[in-house]
């Protein structure tokens, strides 16, 4: 049985010269970190230039790596900030880009579409730093413990930002689906009444 090294011994490996390990890192970060940067923004191109910018930025700052940091907050802090620079640097329109098309849609897959598509509207609705938040939590699956070290503030803080997210993403999800007309009114609007 090999011994798999944790996240933060290659990440002292990498700041101490060994930068074929960060190849390691990038595999283990680059799909969540896509996926993370997808959500938040909905540009496939702009989401694989910022993973790329993660990684360029941990070369980069490697030395400022401590002991006793975990990995995984301090990765995200950084992806953040990669983030919060491409945001300053232009506002971009999201366009919606799923993942996957089936080569055959059921109607439940139809409905199933619908719906994640009126999410991701709800959810590109949110401001940034609530859109943020959730993403960390529900689709990135990070504790609240390693957003609090991240957002630098208490646990308690950032249960009350998720609670008060979701709250906000319920409303918008619901204010959209009253403006969304029902397949019927769009069947009768198209002269088939």
């Amino acid at each position: 049985m090999t011994n798999v090294p944790s996240d933060e011994d290659l990440m002292f490996q990498v700041r101490d010269g060994a930068g074929e390990m960060l190849g390691v890192l990038f595999d283990r970060y680059q799909t969540p970190l896509f996926n993370f940067y997808l959500r938040l923004t909905g540009d496939r191109t702009v989401s694989e230039d910022l993973v790329q910018d993660v990684f360029f930025r941990i070369l980069k700052y490697r030395a400022s790596y401590r002991d006793g940091t975990p990995f995984r907050p301090w990765i995200y802090r950084i992806a953040r900030n990669a983030r919060i620079d491409q945001v300053r640097g232009r506002r971009a329109e999201v366009s919606w880009e799923p993942e996957f098309e089936p080569a055959v849609v059921s109607e439940d897959a139809v409905q199933q579409e619908q719906e994640s598509q009126l999410l991701y509207r709800a959810l590109m609705k949110m401001p940034e730093d609530k859109k943020e938040v959730l993403i960390l939590s529900r689709f990135q699956g990070l504790k609240y413990e390693e957003i609090a070290r991240l957002l630098g503030c208490e646990v308690n803080t950032v249960k009350t930002k998720v609670h008060r997210a979701l709250r906000e993403l319920r409303e918008t999800v619901h204010r959209l689906e009253r403006c969304r007309p029902s397949p019927r009114m769009a069947w009768k609007s198209q002269g088939n009444a």
